[in-house]
């Protein structure tokens, strides 16, 4: 397979330049509690694991893991997103104060469950997780003010991308979608899209779509199988036929990813890695994808840098954020000219 053509220099500049970006992202926020414990016996009252636990922790999750993943890169990410005016939303706004994001982009409502998830982690696998949330769509009302939000910063700062990190869970509406994608085109922004399927065949005339197979089946009601490149070619071709993004990057898990637009396509083989969990590797991939993007840089490096991306965060257990030095060396060891 032909390698980029990006040399040391250019990869230590792109890097830097990472530090120069404004980053809008718009999505479903939520927490990632964890609780961390040992299993060494079965419950008598029914067989399941008893965890002793150790550790209890809470972590920025959803659309926020993308602002974390942002931000270890050394951008600067602005989040727009609604939470419910409840005790799980005070925590979110208290991680986001610690983790120094601003909060200028948050709804607060009345009416909404601020979304948790939490993960029992025992002897280092994760045995449970239990999600307490809703699902309910924003209203016109809300999502106009949320709109209105977006609006303000997007034409009053600096904004260098706009990411949607959807997870289903609401915030994202397909009105929207359209308003904010019509507002970044006017303005030249580029626009990436984290899909989930309810709003899949909302997110047109984007700059790059980032689905994984899983997301591509659902949101074209296809039977695409994993290992099939050209059937996986022929699907992204029907994709760009409906919703006609500038490019698609698509993650195939251990088969790597692939880059497509209607001129070129470039599958991306996976690293061999030591995957230990792969919670939270699509918002690492959208990030850097995004990041790499706002900075002009050519498909194929995209695609690659955030190839390298998303594996490097599966060898960890739970959400966590990209680390910016270990990228950086990877890419200079299996991209340098």
């Amino acid at each position: 397979m032909k390698q980029p053509s990006i040399n040391q220099k250019d990869i230590h500049q792109l890097f830097d330049d990472f530090n120069q970006l404004n980053v809008l992202i718009i999505g479903d926020v939520m927490i990632d509690a964890y609780y961390f414990g040992k299993v060494d016996r079965i419950s008598p009252e029914a067989p399941v694991p008893i965890v002793a636990v150790e550790k209890r922790e809470n972590r920025l999750g959803g659309a926020a893991n993308v602002a974390l993943n942002v931000q270890a890169l050394g951008g600067n990410p602005i989040l727009c997103s609604a939470i419910g005016n409840d005790e799980d939303g005070a925590a979110f706004e208290h991680l986001l104060t610690s983790s120094q994001l601003t909060a200028k982009g948050l709804l607060k409502l009345d009416n909404r469950v601020t979304t948790v998830k939490t993960r029992v982690i025992g002897n280092n696998h994760q045995l449970l997780r239990v999600d307490s949330e809703t699902e309910t769509p924003l209203n016109n009302q809300e999502s106009n003010a949320l709109f209105d939000v977006i609006k303000n910063i997007i034409t009053t700062e600096k904004v260098d991308v706009v990411i949607f990190e959807d997870y289903d869970k609401g915030v994202i509406t397909p009105t929207l979608i359209e308003k904010v994608v019509e507002l970044c085109n006017d303005k030249n922004i580029p626009t990436t899209v984290d899909p989930k399927k309810k709003n899949f065949l909302a997110y047109k005339n984007v700059t790059l779509f980032k689905p994984n197979l899983k997301e591509l089946r659902e949101g074209l009601n296809l039977d695409i199988k994993t290992s099939d490149i050209n059937s996986i070619i022929n699907a992204l071709k029907l994709l760009h036929e409906e919703l006609h993004p500038a490019a698609t990057l698509i993650t195939l898990s251990e088969h790597g990813m692939l880059i497509f637009n209607t001129s070129s396509h470039q599958h991306i083989p996976a690293h061999i890695r030591n995957i230990a969990d792969v919670s939270g590797a699509g918002d690492t991939v959208i990030s850097v994808a995004s990041l790499c993007l706002a900075l002009k840089q050519p498909n194929d490096v995209i695609a690659q840098i955030a190839n390298l991306a998303g594996g490097l965060v599966c060898e960890k257990v739970g959400v966590v954020p990209i680390n910016k030095n270990i990228l950086l060396k990877e890419t200079l060891n299996h991209l340098a000219e």
